[in-house]
């Protein structure tokens, strides 16, 4: 049996996180990195993606940075035929990629509807199919997909992110139902509210954060750094029984 150290740990592993510029995607970025894998970074910000790129580097780990528009219907076979020809197969696909556009549904627009479910599961899908052949060829796999509380509840204006957020805990039942049989574990970690830059931007009315958290066992947002610790797990060896599941981060706020 392998060490408790060597269970958790993603040493001479590849890692593609999407979103990475910033946020929750960069401080994955740093923890995988730390627990030894060697990152590449997806986003749109290619000043950001230099910060990632010093964080992981400051862990001694190597970091290929990728400027991409999760919008188009290409970027997912662009980067990952890259990567592959860089550096061979990835091991473990972080989709963290995502927006959170509010809004009724009376009035909600259409092209944000559409917008929301292209970021948040069509890109999902089209990643993880990119990459899917490389890990089935070698027999191994992780795909995390970050997903979030709101795909298990309903919350007032928020009608488009959190179908995009069911709908992608779906695909990853399905990811599962296909490639399980190939080592590939696929899992959705659902934080809950999380105190990003687009956290606080959703959250910026402080009556409706002090009402959230008021059905919150926990009282608070999660940390970046406590979800990634979740992802961490879920890209390690620890988790080869865990596949297709919902990994609720949510402080007990869907246990009520």
């Amino acid at each position: 049996m392998r060490s408790l150290p060597e269970r958790f740990s993603v040493v001479g592993k590849k890692a593609l996180v999407t979103g990475a510029s910033r946020g929750l995607g960069q401080t994955i970025s740093d923890v995988l990195s730390a627990a030894g894998a060697d990152i590449v970074a997806v986003g749109r910000d290619v000043a950001a993606l230099e910060e990632t790129r010093k964080i992981v580097e400051n862990n001694g780990r190597k970091c290929m940075t990728i400027a991409a528009d999760l919008r188009a219907v290409d970027a997912g076979e662009k980067v990952v035929a890259q990567v592959t020809a860089e550096w061979g197969a990835i091991d473990i696909l972080v989709n963290n990629a995502g927006i959170c556009i509010s809004g009724s549904l009376l009035d909600f627009p259409v092209d944000d509807w559409d917008a929301s479910f292209n970021v948040n599961l069509r890109a999902a899908f089209l990643f993880a199919r990119a990459v899917a052949p490389g890990m089935i060829a070698q027999k191994s796999g992780k795909i995390i997909n970050l997903s979030s509380q709101i795909s298990n509840f309903a919350m007032p204006d928020h009608s488009a992110y959190g179908a995009s957020k069911a709908a992608l805990n779906a695909l990853t039942k399905s990811m599962t139902a296909e490639w399980g049989a190939h080592n590939i574990q696929a899992n959705a970690a659902c934080p809950t509210a999380v105190w990003t830059s687009m956290g606080a931007e959703v959250w910026s009315d402080e009556a409706a954060l002090k009402k959230f958290l008021g059905n919150m066992p926990a009282g608070r947002v999660a940390q970046p750094l406590e979800v990634a610790d979740v992802v961490l797990f879920l890209a390690s060896a620890a988790s080869d029984m865990v596949n297709g599941q919902d990994v609720f981060v949510d402080g007990g706020y869907t246990a009520l």
